[in-house]
This record gives structure tokens, C-alpha cells and sequence, in this order.
């Protein structure tokens, strides 16, 4: 079983400050939306501020441990004196969710290295205010679980709604096709040649695509192509896709941003869509070495990486990597209304970005908190100190997209008043002017138990539970505070979907149910 680490606090946490007149306020949440939480207005207009809660110091506090954990002292592992600090870069990827999903239908349970609690939480609708304009809002919000002096803290940061059709950036997609012998299985390349027809028909005539194919080489099926006049040619190109021999993704990788690269339209969003299992056998099949190869297209022209996974055999961690280090994110599709929902309304309503190289600084305030865990964002760890570096790689994210970050908290018993303030930091993605916003978290504010949270916190609390029991292989209690059974857990997701009457919680429930019975 992984081992996590709780972070200890840091010997100092320094006051929210002020700089050039601007003051960072947060602003009471309204029933049902921010649920007891506080977000404030963009506080930086460009400005470098300081984190709230920076320390640079890199010392500790030596104190001892707390015993009061997670569960059995022999299964977790605990630094011994880290900071207040919580950096990382953004994620919106959900692949790990989907195609757990997906092995979960078919009476398997995923291989524990592939699940990814962030892109569990990050899989479902949130109830947080959005912004007017490109950059962020900052919810955070939080409710004690059945552990004595243990809670779950939501931070949630949301874009602006996706816009109309009409109202965005024309879009220049390259879609690099995977056509190896493994994609001729059902559910692999007919589901994207269907999806991609469905597509054609729906983008704007003055959007562009282009096709790359690649099995054992890679080929430039149709180069960058206006839509207006020659959908049909579009068609036809699609569909004269079919599965042939092994897989060169590097080479799939690099044609298709040399063709991206060809066919870059200024003023355009361009984009270059993945669509392949990712089983890798021939050529380059190292992540790292793949995007060294197209680094200097990826970075001096700006290209964003969209990654598609299919198939039941799926190689997630290559395209987990490659989204994460090309500007990207990944989404699995396992059926026909994945694929729908994925090509014909998430991919061109949301081709915008709203932000580059963004990055979250959760501080935590060491009166009120002795130990906190964020649960996922493993591979998106940033170190403290470069929360405000703007050369650091962050994430990608576009208009209509949020991000939750769920921490389990442990307060000192007695103890009121501040718990935790969370920054976000972005670069405007045309004029690369950094911006900063914060929301803070006060112990007064959290729920007194989970039952009496939101049913959008409730939701993300339960993937968050299902994640780490599925992480957690067999030995599935005291992971996290106030873990419920499986039974329960489903039991919980089965409530939450007749509220929400959302289709996407009762799937979680029906995975869950199919988890318990496969741990049965």
C-alpha cells in the first residue's frame, strides 16, 4: 500500500499582508454555494504579493508527532517537520476516475498505482461562485468528520462559465490518432472516428483541424484544414482510419506537433489532441524523452496537449505524464456517451484557456492546525518557494473547468479562529501578466459534521473516501478521517445522487457498490 505523508507545520506563519494599498478580504458565503467558506476579488492585478502564511525559513518545529493520526501508526509514514505550507500545480484531468470506472464494470479492481484521488473529486460538478472574467474565484470551506478533532477542508477554485460558440477564439485542433493493432478492438478507434465525425459537424467554419495517424510510423493524413468549404474532405479522412500494426507513439507525438506547428493560426487556440491507449512498443516510450523532442514547438509556440484515453488495456501513467508535462490534461472514454460528451461538447466549448502555469499556496495557520494531508496531487507537487517563480511549470485551464483540492485537517483541541488561507496564482494566457486571488477559512466556519455540509462537499468527500479505499487495495480502513465501509460509502453516493438528481453521482454509486462487491 502507498504510503502517504502528513505534513507538520512550520515554526511561523507571518500575516495576510498588504502591498501596493490592496487588501485581500474574504467575503461570508452565501447557504448552499460556499457553504460557510470565504473567496475575495482578485487582490494582485498583476502584483507580486507574498503568500499568505510565506515562510522561507526551512526549518521545523521539532516537536513530537502527534499520535493521533490517520489510523495505525505502522501504516502511515510522517515527516518529521515540514512547513504550512501546500503547493501544487493545477489539474483538471479525471482519466484515473473514468477508466477505474471502467474496470470496475467489468468485475476488476484498478491497479491501486492508477488512481489518482484529485481526478476522482475533480470528476463532478461543483456549487462554487465563478468569476466575470479570465482568472479564478476561491472557495474554501470544510466540516469536522466522526474523528475528534479531524476534518475534511474543501478549496475550490473555479473559471469562468465556457462561452458561447460564437464568443470564443477560432480553435486549430491536430488530433494525433493512435491506428495500432490494439485500437481495432471494440470501443477504441471506432468510438473516435464516430465521435470525430459527430465533431466536424459542430465546429465552427472558421476552426481548423488537421489528422496525424501513427502505428509504426506516422503519417500527416490531412494537414491543417479550414472547416468551411471541406467538412466533406474532413469526413473522408476520418473515415478512412483503420487499425494496422505497432504503436510509435513518439513519432505519432512528434509529427503531430510539426504538423500543429505548420498549420498555427495566430489568434488561434491551438491544440493538439491525443487519441490513443497509450500501450506504447515501438520507438520512444518514454514520456520524457517524448516531449524533449517537442519542446521547443511546445513551448516557443504555446501548443496545449489534450490526451484521450480508450480501451480496457490502457497505458494511464504515459498519458498521465505526457498531458502533465505538455500543458495539458487527459479524460478517458469507455462507451459512446463518454465520447460524445467528451468531443462534441466539453472539447470545443472549452478550447479556450483562462489560464497558464497556474499554481494553488494553501497556508495553514499553526495556532489553530498540528497536521494536514492533501489528499492526491501527487505528481503535482511545486516546491513552496516557487509558488510566485512564474518560470515553474503550473497547469492549464480553461473557462467552465474547477479544481478542488481536499485536505483532512487536524485542529488543536480548544482551539479557535483562523485555519487556513488559499492563494491561487496564473498568468494571463495572452499578455503572461501574472494575477493572484486568496479565500481564507475560519474554525467557526466548518460544518459539524459531513451529513451537514453541502451535498457538493458531500460528494467530494465521498469520491475522496472511494479513491483512497481503492488506493488502499485490501486494507481499505483509517486511511483517511471518519472512513466509512464501502456499504456505507455507497449507501451515502446513493442519497446524494436522488438530491442532486445528477447521473454522474449515481454512477459513483454504482462503482462503488461494484468495488465493494469485487473487495467482497
Amino acid at each position: 500500500m502507498e504510503r502517504y505523508r502528513v505534513r507538520r507545520l512550520r515554526t511561523a506563519l507571518l500575516a495576510l499582508t498588504t502591498a501596493g494599498g490592496l487588501l485581500l478580504t474574504g467575503c461570508g458565503a452565501g447557504e448552499g454555494s460556499n457553504s460557510g467558506g470565504h473567496r475575495a476579488d482578485d487582490a494582485s492585478n498583476g502584483q507580486s504579493l507574498p503568500a499568505p502564511g510565506y515562510n522561507n525559513s526551512s526549518g521545523g518545529t521539532g516537536e513530537q508527532k502527534d499520535t493521533d493520526d490517520f489510523g495505525d501508526s505502522d501504516s502511515r509514514e510522517f515527516a518529521p517537520a515540514p512547513d504550512y505550507l501546500s503547493t501544487f500545480a493545477l489539474d483538471v484531468d479525471t482519466a484515473s476516475y473514468g477508466y477505474a470506472r471502467r474496470t470496475l464494470a467489468e468485475g476488476r479492481l484498478p491497479d491501486p498505482s492508477t488512481v489518482r484521488p484529485e481526478e476522482f473529486v475533480n470528476s463532478f460538478r461543483q456549487d462554487y461562485d465563478r468569476p466575470d472574467g479570465n482568472g479564478f474565484t476561491v472557495t474554501v470551506d470544510g466540516a469536522r468528520t466522526d474523528r475528534e478533532d479531524w476534518s475534511l477542508v474543501r478549496v475550490g477554485l473555479a473559471t469562468r462559465p465556457a462561452a458561447d460558440a460564437g464568443e470564443r477564439a477560432p480553435a486549430a485542433l491536430t488530433f494525433v490518432i493512435d491506428i495500432s493493432g490494439s485500437m481495432g478492438e471494440p470501443g477504441r478507434l471506432d468510438l473516435a472516428k464516430d465521435s470525430l465525425g459527430v465533431m466536424t459537424n459542430r465546429l465552427r467554419d472558421d476552426d481548423s483541424v488537421a489528422l496525424v495517424t501513427f502505428s509504426d510510423e506516422a503519417e500527416t493524413v490531412l494537414p491543417m484544414t479550414r472547416l468551411d468549404g471541406n467538412r466533406e474532405e474532413i469526413h473522408d479522412a476520418i473515415d478512412s482510419l483503420e487499425p494496422t500494426d505497432s504503436t510509435n507513439l513518439g513519432a505519432g507525438m512528434e509529427t503531430g506537433y510539426e504538423t500543429a506547428v505548420e498549420g498555427l493560426k495566430e489568434g488561434a487556440t491551438n491544440r493538439v489532441v491525443l487519441i490513443s491507449d497509450a500501450l506504447a512498443n515501438t520507438g520512444d516510450t518514454d514520456a520524457d524523452t517524448i516531449l524533449e523532442r517537442i519542446a521547443s514547438e511546445r513551448r516557443e509556440h504555446g501548443i496545449t496537449l489534450f490526451g484521450v484515453g480508450v480501451g480496457s488495456d490502457y497505458g494511464d501513467a504515459l498519458m498521465e505524464r505526457l498531458a502533465d508535462k505538455g500543458d495539458g490534461h487527459t479524460v478517458y472514454v469507455s462507451d459512446e456517451a463518454d465520447a460524445r460528451k467528451v468531443f462534441c461538447d466539453e472539447l470545443p466549448r472549452n478550447i479556450d484557456l483562462t489560464a497558464r502555469d497556474a499554481k494553488a499556496q494553501i497556508a495553514f495557520d499553526q495556532e489553530t492546525v498540528s497536521d494536514f494531508r492533501l489528499i492526491g496531487y501527487d505528481n503535482r507537487q511545486v516546491a513552496d518557494e516557487d509558488f510566485r517563480d512564474d518560470s515553474v511549470d503550473g497547469g492549464e485551464i480553461g473557462p467552465g473547468h474547477t479544481v478542488t483540492a481536499l485536505y483532512a485537517v487536524h485542529t488543536r483541541p480548544g482551539t479557535s479562529g483562523h485555519l487556513a488561507t488559499a492563494s491561487v496564482r496564473w498568468l494571463d494566457p495572452k499578455t503572461r501578466a501574472p494575477h493572484e486571488e486568496s479565500g481564507r477559512l475560519e474554525t467557526g466556519s466548518l460544518h459539524d459534521s459531513l451529513g451537514g455540509a453541502s451535498p457538493r462537499f458531500q460528494v467530494t468527500a465521498t469520491a475522496a473516501y472511494f479513491a483512497d479505499a481503492l488506493r488502499g487495495g485490501d486494507d481499505t480502513r483509517g486511511s483517511l478521517p471518519g472512513t466509512p465501509s464501502l456499504r456505507e460509502l455507497e449507501e451515502r453516493a446513493e442519497d446524494l445522487a436522488k438530491e442532486t438528481e445528477d447521473r454522474a453521482v449515481r454512477q459513483l454509486a454504482e462503482a462503488i457498490g461494484q468495488a465493494d462487491r469485487a473487495m467482497g
